[in-house]
């Protein structure tokens, strides 16, 4: 008798939320020993090798010069300068506000498309955007009165910024190519873009203890392959905003994940500002009522 659908739907969107939510605390942990280059192509070459191993399943269809192009802005933004980014960001922040600030990045998905898509802006993305952005300056308020620096907090945006542009290229190559072999070649490129790094990477796995280069393993095959298949399945069978919507879900679960594993709370204020994003990302998703057509007053409908 065969599994029904949305039980195998739901589980694969619990996977990819909790992977996801994990890379956090395991970047925090292994970072204490790996540097942010070293493990970003680290990460990405684990990456890299499992996936080909997935996509040797399945049939190559042969990129156009326009999607090789958008397959580079989404392989050197969203794999490697995010990856870099996010890295070096946990450097200066606990994993919960890191949490809070990358996931901004929804909205900015919007207001790429509104730039570059032709999708407009909505009343709804405007008030969003600027709620989100207040909360980004709560946040760096908090972290400077915490004895962290504001370098974390850029690190943030600008990992967040490369992801949701990696997002805006990706959009239009889906609509051809099967997304295993997007984010295969994504992530193979990413790792290139990381090779400069390829130095650190030997010379850290030689002093790092087992633990973090069993984290670093860890990074590549969980959030990043199996994540980005779970989540792959579920979007083939949801619709993509109701989906995008569980991503507010993976800032709360960092926190509590923080506080867990590595006694880590974010400073109050912080917390106050990710809800700001987080309320700011909400925002931006709502859409205006369509206006009702005037009635026609009676007197004149029947003087016609």
């Amino acid at each position: 008798m065969p599994v029904p659908r949305a039980p195998l739907t739901l589980l694969a969107v619990a996977v990819t939320l909790l992977a996801w939510a994990s890379a956090f605390i395991g970047i925090r942990t292994v970072g204490e020993d790996l540097s942010p280059g070293a493990l970003a192509l680290g990460r990405l070459l684990v990456g890299t090798a499992v996936l080909g191993l997935l996509l040797t399943r399945r049939g190559w269809v042969p990129p156009t010069a326009g999607e090789w192009r958008l397959l580079a802005v989404c392989g050197v933004g969203w794999f490697g300068i995010y990856n870099l980014s996010l890295n070096a960001a946990e450097q200066h922040l606990d994993a919960g506000t890191t949490a809070m600030l990358v996931n901004i990045g929804p909205l900015l998905i919007a207001l790429f498309a509104g730039l570059l898509l032709g999708e407009g802006f909505p009343r709804w993305l405007v008030v969003g955007l600027a709620v989100a952005f207040a909360g980004v300056l709560v946040i760096g308020l908090a972290t400077r009165g915490s004895g962290a620096d504001l370098t974390g907090v850029l690190l943030c945006v600008v990992a967040a910024v490369t992801y949701a542009g990696g997002v805006v290229a990706q959009k239009p190559l889906l609509r051809r190519l099967p997304a295993l072999q997007v984010t295969f070649t994504a992530c193979a490129l990413g790792a290139l873009c990381c090779l400069p790094w390829a130095g650190a990477l030997v010379r850290d796995l030689g002093a790092a203890p087992g633990a973090s280069i069993g984290g670093m393993v860890y990074l590549g095959v969980v959030p990043t392959a199996l994540a980005f298949s779970t989540w792959a399945y579920a979007l083939s069978r949801m619709d993509a905003g109701r989906l995008g919507v569980t991503t507010y879900l993976v800032p709360p679960l960092v926190v509590l994940m923080g506080w867990l594993l590595l006694d880590e709370v974010p400073p109050a204020l912080a917390v106050a500002g990710g809800a700001m994003c987080l309320a700011g990302v909400a925002i931006s998703r709502r859409r205006s009522r369509p206006r009702l057509p005037a009635p026609v007053p009676q007197e004149a409908a029947v003087g016609s």
